[in-house]
């Protein structure tokens, strides 16, 4: 399937979902207990940020570029 024609089919899905019924937007805590716990249920030796880690510094440094890259994003198309 065309990329473009998934992003907008999953768009649809979480715009059919009102703000206050996200449970995960409304409940920072609730988020941060459900990810522990899917990673728990993850057995250690199959981590793959635990058993290499260039893998999980490379991570890192994506993240936070990706991260740099939105704010620049944001605070210059603001006026």
């Amino acid at each position: 399937m065309d990329p473009e024609k998934q992003r907008l089919i999953a768009r649809k899905g979480g715009q059919s979902v009102p703000d206050e019924k996200r449970s995960f937007s409304q409940n920072p805590e609730l988020a941060a207990k459900a990810g522990r716990k899917g990673g728990q249920s993850v057995n250690p030796d199959k981590r793959s940020f635990s058993r290499d880690h260039a893998l999980a510094s490379e991570a890192g440094r994506k993240g936070g570029h990706a991260a740099h890259v939105g704010v620049v994003k944001q605070t210059s198309t603001r006026h």
